[in-house]
């Protein structure tokens, strides 16, 4: 059975932990759609390039769904975490078991206030951690990795750590010798 999966697309988005996560899920086999969250399918970038997803997150929902990825960029990170079908979804798919995987400030900025690294292991972009202590959200314990793996949530730090978030999302979601064929071939 294919996998699907659902990245999430806001104004702000950082690129690279966008694009990356989408092809590298997709040169695996993965059904990826990409899911404005607003009203339009249209997305503005952190460094401008314009992106046009699949659909709307309105049109979508958890159940037919495998995993969830949340790219960072901070002004993306704080559009998904301000939109409440997003935090819906996020966990309405944390509750079952699903993947949750986010990158960037995401972690900090959209998984904390939801209390989804309540108890775990978790990273994100370096200083984003200090959101999470301002603001008292419900958190595991920071580690200095660049990709974190703890049950059903994955956790990666910046834009140069994307291809390894991706490859991690692929391993997770269908096996170890997927994973390791798709970074041999991008050379990762």
């Amino acid at each position: 059975m294919i996998k699907k999966v659902i990245v999430l697309l806001a104004d702000g988005f950082e690129e690279v932990e966008t694009v990356t996560p989408i092809t590298f899920l997709r040169r695996a086999g993965i059904e990826v759609v990409a899911a404005s969250i607003g009203k339009s399918v249209t997305a503005k970038g952190a460094r401008g390039v314009q992106m046009i997803a699949d659909t709307t997150l309105a049109e979508l929902t958890s159940k037919d769904f495998d995993a969830v990825v949340v790219p960072g960029g901070l002004k993306g990170a704080e559009n998904i975490a301000s939109c409440e079908k997003a935090g819906n979804l996020l966990k309405e798919m944390a509750a079952a078991g699903k993947l949750v995987c986010a990158i960037c400030a995401s972690p900090a900025l959209v998984l904390a206030p939801l209390g989804l690294l309540k108890g775990k292991k978790f990273t994100c972009y370096p200083g984003m951690e200090e959101k999470i202590i301002e603001n008292g959200w419900p958190c595991g314990e920071l580690s200095l990795c660049d990709t974190v793996v703890d049950e059903n949530i994955i956790t990666s730090k910046a834009a140069g750590t994307a291809g390894d978030f991706a490859i991690t999302i692929i391993e997770n979601l269908l096996d170890e010798e997927t994973a390791k064929k798709i970074a041999a071939s991008v050379l990762l």
